[in-house]
This record gives C-alpha cells, structure tokens and sequence, in this order.
C-alpha cells in the first residue's frame, strides 16, 4: 500500500500572511487543495493522511468532500514542535493501518506544482530500494566556509544536488529511523530524508522538477498567482 502523508502544520511566518500560507486562497481555491487534487486522483495512491492544526481543518474537509471519490482520507494528525515530530505523530497514527513493507509518500502542503507525472516517478523509483528522492543539481559553483566568513573549501557541484519533496520510504524501516533519533537528535532534522540517511537506509536519486517549487516567499506566492491566472487564460 502506498499511503501519501501531505503535511499541512507550518505557519507560513517567513511569508508575513496572516494565514498560513498553504490556506491563502489562489484561482478561488486554498493552496493546499492542488495537492490534495493530485494526491486523491492518483491511481496508485492508497490512503492519504493529513497533519495539520484543528483550526484549518474545515479549509481542507472542503477538497476532500470534492476530490476523495475513493474513500482514501484516513484522519488527522497533530502537528509537533518541529517539522520532523510532525512527521513522527503522524507516523504513529498511521502505524494502526500500515505495515512495515508499505511506503510513506510525505509531501508540504506548500508545493502546489505537485505533478502525476513526479507521484509516478517516485513510486516507480522507490521500487528495489528503501526510499526515493527527487533532487535538482546545483547550477552555481559551491562553496563551504566553517565561519561564515571566509571561504574554507570548494566542494563538487557535481556530487552536491538539492533534495525536494515529495520523498519516500519504506515504513517500517522509516519509522524506526525517526524513533531511534528521540528525544533530542530529531529536533536538529531539517529535511524527511536525512533519518533515512542516518539510519544507513537504501534511498534512490531522481530527477526533481523545477516547477515544483515551495512557497516560502512573497516572489514565490506571486510566481505561483501568475501560473494559476495564465493557466485560466489557456496561455
């Protein structure tokens, strides 16, 4: 079974709404709806499970009513302190109806360009492995300063890529990853694959997508605006 995770807990403060940010209304729709969209209308996913706060969670209700045809929704779940315990919650909710050979697809609410085509691409890629990862390559030359101050080192930028979402791993095994880094390790976690990667797990590299971009900024909202209202004008 494949059982996508959409997390929905973040506050948006970066972006100066007075909402966050996956609940702006865009093309006369919430944000976080695209995703919803994709993730219900997708063959291949099972089950969807959503973390966000009980404030928002009429605003979401609305796009189940309208895209889960299948019956896949299967509840909330809390969000935690950080990124990573929201994660974890909803792990262990989702422990009471999937095995450890099933795979846990997590995707930000915040990534509406989320594509069919990239859903397949991470199923097919997870296939053989513990996990999958969309990734870009660097197009600037990069470096690393231990200071901040003074350029220490160049690094490859042909072995340094950016890791996007959505990502997926083997339950079980993903899991245990997270447990395993309780109680303090898991706060430093800034991206869902890095206990995969911690725990030694088997994660496969494919091509991301640039149009699937997280709104973070005000330029990132207004980017996304304008797609939606060329996409209205058939341009």
């Amino acid at each position: 079974m494949n059982i996508a995770l959409l997390l929905s807990g973040g506050t948006g403060i970066r972006l100066g709404s007075k909402i966050p940010k996956q609940y702006i209304q865009v093309g006369n729709r919430s944000i976080i709806s695209y995703s919803l969209e994709q993730l219900f209308r997708h063959s291949e996913i099972d089950a969807i499970q959503i973390t966000a706060d009980k404030e928002w969670r009429e605003v979401i209700e609305k796009s189940i009513k309208l895209y889960d045809r299948e019956n896949k929704f299967r509840g909330f779940s809390e969000p935690g302190k950080s990124r990573q315990l929201s994660i974890l919650n909803s792990l262990e909710d989702i422990e009471a109806y999937a095995d450890d050979t099933d795979y846990i697809f997590i995707h930000d609410a915040a990534r509406p360009e989320l594509s069919r085509e990239l859903i397949s691409a991470c199923l097919r890629a997870a296939v053989g492995h513990d996990g999958a990862l969309p990734v870009l390559p660097m197009k600037d030359t990069v470096y690393s300063s231990t200071d901040g101050v003074r350029i220490s080192s160049l690094l490859n930028r042909a072995e340094i890529f950016s890791g996007q979402a959505p990502e997926i791993f083997l339950f079980g095994k993903y899991l245990k990853a997270n447990r395993d880094l309780l109680p303090d390790k898991i706060l430093q976690i800034n991206g869902s694959t890095e206990p995969a990667i911690m725990a030694g797990m088997d994660i496969a590299l494919i091509p991301g997508d640039e149009n699937n971009y997280k709104i973070t900024t005000k330029a990132d909202l207004e980017r996304f605006q304008a797609e939606i209202m060329r996409a209205k004008k058939g341009e």
